[in-house]
């Protein structure tokens, strides 16, 4: 992935949009993950054991990437290692998104069917595109309001033909909790980023809220010995890929482009983890879904396609 320096510089518009694919992909991909492991682990435990993979797997990319390597003359950490106001946000964002968004989830997720969940988490973009358009200035463009609305209803037609209609009061609540983590939490990566690298920023927000999550440690023992092999290589890969991967590709694209914008993408979400479920378990989506789906896509699409350049009219 192309590096990403704190001044945000431009990028290639193709490996902006190659890196929400990736986002989004993994990000589908977790709902199966965490359908393989939330039988055999708690709520708590599950957060731990996921972040502290995703921390782990940060460590070995940021070592890599030369995150540690410490001034020759000074012997401190590199110049753009975030400090003071910076870095207290950071550790912040961390814990909210991390630690506090992955147990809300897990615990809504425990009661709540796929469709219900994936509805009330995709209240997210809507208020992160609602909130940037007044605090970092975004606006409104008639283009990305208009793709929102369509990306959600469409995914609130999948909720509908997926939902058992077995979900609590407390489990929907739950639910907004996390989408109203998830804008938070867009939103105040969107403002940091421009003072640390993509790359830092995820590993010490990941580091952060596996800090934060040790109270569940006991839980994760407890739940390790009991679980099945199949349920452990779930929280390994929840760690790797929906985490470490999915969050550094996120942030990169991020840094690039508006939190309004990357936000929408994350309605295609829903509609591939439908495909997953097909593939993978078997689960035959109805035709309802798929023309949810096939809504999702469209307002993607709709809200994140730049308008064309206007052609300069000649004077006479």
């Amino acid at each position: 992935m192309p590096s990403n320096d704190p001044a945000g510089a431009p990028a290639p518009q193709r490996s902006v949009m190659l890196a929400a694919a990736v986002t989004v992909v993994l990000w589908a991909s977790a709902f199966i993950g965490i359908r393989a492991a939330g039988h055999d682990f708690t709520p708590g435990a599950l957060t731990l054991g996921r972040i502290a993979v995703g921390t782990v797997a940060l460590t070995i990319i940021a070592a890599v990437a030369g995150r540690f390597r410490l001034d020759r003359v000074t012997g401190r950490l590199p110049q753009g290692f975030p400090r003071g106001r910076v870095l207290a946000g950071v550790l912040v964002w961390g814990v909210l998104w991390f630690g506090v968004y992955n147990v809300t989830l897990n615990a809504a997720e425990r009661t709540l069917d796929a469709g219900t969940a994936s509805l009330l988490v995709q209240l997210a973009p809507i208020l992160t595109a609602l909130v940037a358009g007044f605090t970092l200035g975004e606006g409104f463009p008639a283009r990305l309001l208009t793709g929102i609305g369509v990306a959600f209803t469409g995914v609130a037609v999948i909720a509908w033909a997926s939902s058992s209609g077995s979900s609590d009061l407390g489990a929907v609540l739950l639910g907004i909790a996390s989408a109203v983590l998830y804008s938070i939490g867009a939103l105040l990566q969107k403002r940091l980023l421009p003072s640390v690298d993509a790359l830092t920023m995820t590993w010490l927000g990941c580091l952060a809220g596996t800090v934060a999550a040790l109270p569940f440690a006991g839980a994760l023992v407890a739940d390790l010995a009991a679980a099945s092999p199949s349920a452990t290589l779930g929280v390994v890969y929840l760690g790797v890929f929906p985490t470490a991967i999915a969050f550094l590709t996120w942030a990169y694209a991020l840094s690039h482009t508006t939190a309004g914008r990357l936000s929408a993408t994350t309605y295609v979400v829903p509609p591939i983890a439908v495909l997953l479920s097909w593939w993978l378990l078997g689960e035959v989506p109805t035709p309802v879904v798929l023309v949810g789906g096939a809504l999702s896509i469209a307002g993607v699409v709709i809200a994140t396609r730049k308008p064309a350049a206007r052609t300069a009219v000649p004077a006479r």
